[in-house]
């Protein structure tokens, strides 16, 4: 058999071809089991061979590196708690109750706050979230404002790809007051809440994850305009938001300019802040509040394209505490107006400041400052 086959380790397969075209019949020394030296292979028990016992050796499983396809989770992507600070220049008005109703009870109640800008819309959510101690996630929407930057998205820390939550998830799980600011310049993108805002919870489908509202979740939206877009152009870059977007808020609350009487006693805080509380000022800023006054009649009625916001004349108040010159600090928050609506507030504030009887100040004495003739009229957009 050796000579036949030419070696002295063969296997099945080679002793049963050899068998067979030989006529040899089964070999007895097949059962000795010093012959096998693997599973099918044999040593031919020929003269000087000795026989060699291979040790069966069993492969290890070949373990391949296993390719993480979950992302670490971010539980929060916010320290501590996220209550408002206290504004010590705030004067409660307009709808502050209300909304403050609507956080104290806890309940999912979205609401739409919509108003011209500088009047408080913002704040009045934020200080009525800081009385009650209530948390508040806040998002300043913009055009480009995605799913992305609402529900969350893979970030890259410390090397690792993890999931991180957006502030809209966040809310959800702290069962906190969530703000969409300016929500009128959103995208169709901003559509993606459309669950959200029908008090149901979310599939966060990037992470196969279903997240739930806790108690105490809300929405509340601020914007300048009432989502049907701005005919005037003053608030430029605002979007006719979707119908069906639009009806998933119950109220809307349309937010107003403060009386004179709060509007005063708000200027008398911040100079109370400033360390100001003197005659001089206190008259300055009872004339501030009446000259706004005037210039805001004479908007609503169509003379004027421009107003002056709450916000302004806080923004001239803090400039007086600066350069204690009246008429300095009013000229420099109005300089972001077109010449010839800069002279004519300028020119009703000296009115005002002389003492003169603006009550009855309205459209056609604006005008005429503004120029004097008809070139003013030519000059509006209405």
């Amino acid at each position: 058999m050796y000579s036949a086959l030419g070696t002295d380790i063969v296997s099945r397969n080679d002793i049963n071809s050899f068998q067979k075209e030989n006529g040899y019949k089964n070999q007895s020394w097949l059962k000795n089991d010093k012959y096998k030296i693997s599973r099918g292979q044999y040593q031919l028990p020929i003269n000087g061979s000795v026989p060699v016992k291979t040790e069966i050796v069993e492969s290890e499983p070949v373990i391949e590196n296993e390719i993480e396809t979950k992302a670490a989770y971010i539980v929060s992507s916010l320290e501590g708690k996220v209550v408002p600070n206290k504004f010590q220049e705030f004067v409660p008005w307009g709808h502050f109750k209300d909304i403050k109703s609507i956080l104290k009870s806890k309940s999912f109640y979205p609401m739409f706050i919509t108003g011209l800008s500088g009047n408080g819309k913002t704040l009045n959510v934020t200080q009525a979230a800081a009385e009650l101690n209530r948390e508040l996630i806040r998002v300043n929407i913009t055009i480009e404002t995605d799913e992305d930057d609402l529900l969350g998205g893979y970030r890259l820390r410390d090397g690792d790809t993890v999931w991180q939550n957006g502030p809209v998830i966040e809310a959800m799980e702290r069962g906190a007051v969530l703000l969409l600011d300016e929500i009128d310049l959103a995208s169709n993108k901003i559509m993606c809440l459309q669950p959200i805002l029908e008090g149901n919870g979310i599939f966060v489908k990037k992470i196969n994850k279903y997240v739930k509202p806790k108690d105490g979740f809300t929405v509340v939206a601020t914007a300048n305009t009432k989502g049907q877009g701005s005919d005037s152009g003053k608030f430029i870059g605002t979007n006719v938001l979707n119908e069906a977007f639009l009806e998933r808020f119950p109220i809307t609350v349309e937010q107003s300019y403060p009386t004179v009487k709060i509007e005063n006693k708000i200027l008398s805080n911040v100079l109370s802040t400033k360390d100001m509380i003197n005659k001089t000022a206190e008259e300055f800023a009872t004339n501030l509040v009446t000259w706004a006054d005037v210039i805001r009649r004479t908007y609503y009625d169509g003379g004027i394209d421009e107003i002056i916001s709450t916000r302004r004349l806080v923004h001239i108040v803090e400039a007086y505490s600066i350069f204690k010159d009246k008429m300095k600090a009013i000229e420099l928050c109005v300089n972001r107006f077109d010449d010839d609506t800069k002279a004519s507030f300028l020119d009703l504030y000296t009115k005002v400041d002389a003492g003169e009887d603006v009550t009855n100040y309205g459209q056609e004495e604006l005008e005429e400052e503004s120029d004097g003739d008809e070139e003013a009229v030519d000059n509006t957009n209405y």
